[in-house]
């Protein structure tokens, strides 16, 4: 039997994650695979939910680069130990709306706080907790914000950062997953129907290796 794997999506606001999670997950149930959960990061306990409305919200004090990132790792750090940990020693496969890749692009390249300073908070506080598998849903960010203002008539604090600011935070992503064996890239500048397609193929693919 196939063990349980630990899942995670990543990309740009209106990449098309959430779509993508469920889309994985359902998949995982066409393959007789069905304790499936799925988080989302920042998010997914009472406590990280707090900090995700605190990271998400504007203020009238501004939140300082060092801040939002410390913030994020106090989500995850509270997500991976009370709940992702927990359920994969249980045997259930965990699919997670973004995990660390995204500190990497969106603090480390979008608001410039030196890699070495994330990696060490990684590696602290989570150790050699990674994905056994990302998708990265790379789009570019003029078509991931038009998405994101469809879908909501407000944005969010970090929404309504500039498009140098995505464009940076796309690069780090590419630039962090060239060398990773672990993620697949998906072009999510497709329609739905196209992006979805790519991802049962791609995905479909991977998950056939994990039976041999």
């Amino acid at each position: 039997m196939i063990k349980n794997k630990f899942i995670v999506v990543e990309g740009l606001e209106g990449a098309g994650k959430t779509h993508a999670c469920t889309y994985i997950k359902e998949i995982l149930k066409k393959n007789n695979i069905k304790n499936v959960i799925l988080v989302r990061q920042p998010g997914s306990t009472p406590v990280a939910e707090k900090i995700r409305k605190l990271i998400k919200m504007y203020h009238t004090e501004k939140i300082i680069k060092e801040t939002e990132l410390l913030l994020m790792y106090a989500a995850r750090i509270q997500l991976v130990k009370t709940i992702i940990k927990p359920a994969l020693k249980k045997g259930y496969w965990v699919i997670s709306d973004r995990h660390d890749l995204s500190s990497l692009a969106y603090q480390g390249e979008g608001l410039g706080i030196n890699k070495n300073i994330i990696n060490q908070l990684k590696y602290l506080f989570l150790e050699n907790f990674i994905p056994d598998l990302t998708l990265y849903l790379d789009v570019i960010p003029e078509i991931g914000l038009q998405r994101a203002l469809k879908r909501s008539s407000s944005l969010d604090r970090i929404e309504k950062r500039s498009l140098t600011f995505f464009q940076k935070t796309r690069k780090g992503y590419l630039n962090n997953i060239k060398s990773d064996t672990k993620t697949i890239k998906i072009d999510a500048n497709l329609n739905i129907e196209k992006v979805s397609k790519n991802i049962k193929k791609q995905f479909s693919k991977w998950l056939q290796k994990q039976f041999i």
